[in-house]
């Protein structure tokens, strides 16, 4: 999936569309995704001035993303204005190294439960091969009223 077909299956919009492009999916099983760490992200200058590093929740919300597009993928759903992934738990996260400008963050998603709209997820995120975090996600697909 290129950045169109990305926006057309997340809500995300600068500065928070945290993943780049999809570059394999396996619908219902895994997602391998990418995300280009530049100087210009908007949380560097905070985080931190004399040696930016990119904030661990960002990592893991990029990874959510991740796994929000194969959910959508999976379950042959086009997200609308009503649509909506959200976190239903975060566990046995850990980081590894940090990530900085100029890394490419290569995120691998594999569902390990589905129920109804209910994903659970394992994950690691990769600079250079070396695992930057890993850990387990659930996501909630809701539809909003």
């Amino acid at each position: 999936m290129d950045i169109n077909e990305i926006l057309q299956y997340l809500p995300h919009r600068y500065p928070f569309l945290l993943v780049d492009r999809v570059v394999e999916m396996e619908e219902g099983k895994r997602v391998v995704a990418l995300k280009n760490v530049t100087m210009n992200e908007p949380f560097f200058p905070g985080h931190f001035p004399h040696h930016p590093v990119m904030p661990g929740v960002l990592i893991i919300e990029a990874m959510a993303q991740a796994a929000a597009l194969l959910s959508f993928k999976s379950s042959g759903v086009k997200p609308d204005e009503n649509s909506v992934v959200y976190f239903a738990g975060i566990d046995n996260v850990r980081f590894k190294r940090p990530v900085v400008p100029g890394d490419q963050l290569m995120m691998e998603l594999e569902i390990t439960q589905a129920k109804r709209n209910i994903y659970k997820y394992k994950g690691v995120a990769r600079v250079d091969g070396q695992i930057a975090t890993e850990g387990e996600l659930m996501c909630a697909v809701k539809t909003l009223s």
